[in-house]
């Protein structure tokens, strides 16, 4: 489905350039789950802008579907299959929440499909179909909209990038169902979820390590997993996997 050959991608400091992510190799194939985890700065975020053609990448190149989209931008990757859900979601001011759905979904939903979507990622759709996506809503319920258009997408490839960051624990746990329960309904897609958190690595098929913009670790979850929360080695190679306590992210 998706193939990085060689990317690598840097950025202007003060001092220069500096890699970010650097002469990444990476496949993942059709219905996968695939978590991508590290230490902070690691280039994770980046790796996911790249995929989605937010970012382009200085050397290397991607393929998705069988078809190069190196020089593509975030646009027309998106028509060709590949949605991308934000750490921080974009606000939207005059634009409904119902109308964003029906965006995202490219099909003229009725109040009641959007409705569905909206009581997917815990949000009671009565009052929030109608409401404007601006600064009325906070950080945590413009998350959950911004997984419903996703839903409402059905993408062959859906990156999330951080998706627990600003809400409460009761939306995780509902969000741990939305992707398993993406893998059940769309057909021959795979997602790719950036996270520290352990729960979401537990539910992945593969997680791959990305330190210092290179891939450290790459594997089968019940390989991978047991060396980030078990030993002190582990930690050396990648920051400590956060157990969710409770409250707010």
């Amino acid at each position: 489905m998706l193939e990085l050959k060689n990317i690598s991608f840097t950025a202007d400091a003060d001092d220069g350039k500096v890699e970010i992510v650097r002469d990444v190799d990476l496949r993942i194939g059709e219905n996968r789950l695939v978590a991508v985890t590290g230490p902070n700065g690691g280039g994770k975020s980046t790796l996911a802008k790249l995929i989605a053609g937010i970012e382009m990448p200085a050397s290397g190149s991607i393929e998705f579907l069988g078809e190069d989209i190196t020089g593509l931008g975030v646009t027309e990757r998106a028509k060709r299959g590949i949605a991308f859900a934000f750490q921080q979601p974009v606000r939207f001011k005059g634009i409904y929440v119902r109308d964003l759905i029906r965006l995202a979904s490219g099909k003229n939903l009725s109040a009641a499909d959007a409705c569905e979507y909206l009581s997917a990622v815990g949000l009671c759709a009565r009052d929030y179909i109608d409401r404007e996506v601006n600064a009325s809503l906070s950080g945590g319920e413009l998350k959950r909209i911004e997984i419903a258009t996703v839903l409402a997408r059905g993408a062959r490839l859906s990156i999330f990038d951080e998706p627990e960051a600003g809400i409460d624990l009761w939306s995780f746990s509902n969000l741990i169902s939305v992707f398993e329960n993406m893998r059940k309904t769309i057909k021959d897609s795979s997602i790719i979820v950036i996270s520290h958190q352990e729960r979401i690595l537990d539910i992945a098929d593969e997680i791959i390590v990305l330190k210092d913009g290179k891939i450290a670790r790459q594997g089968a979850r019940e390989d991978v997993l047991p060396e980030l929360i078990g030993t002190s080695s582990a930690v050396n190679t990648c920051e400590r996997v956060p157990v969710m306590k409770g409250g707010a992210v």
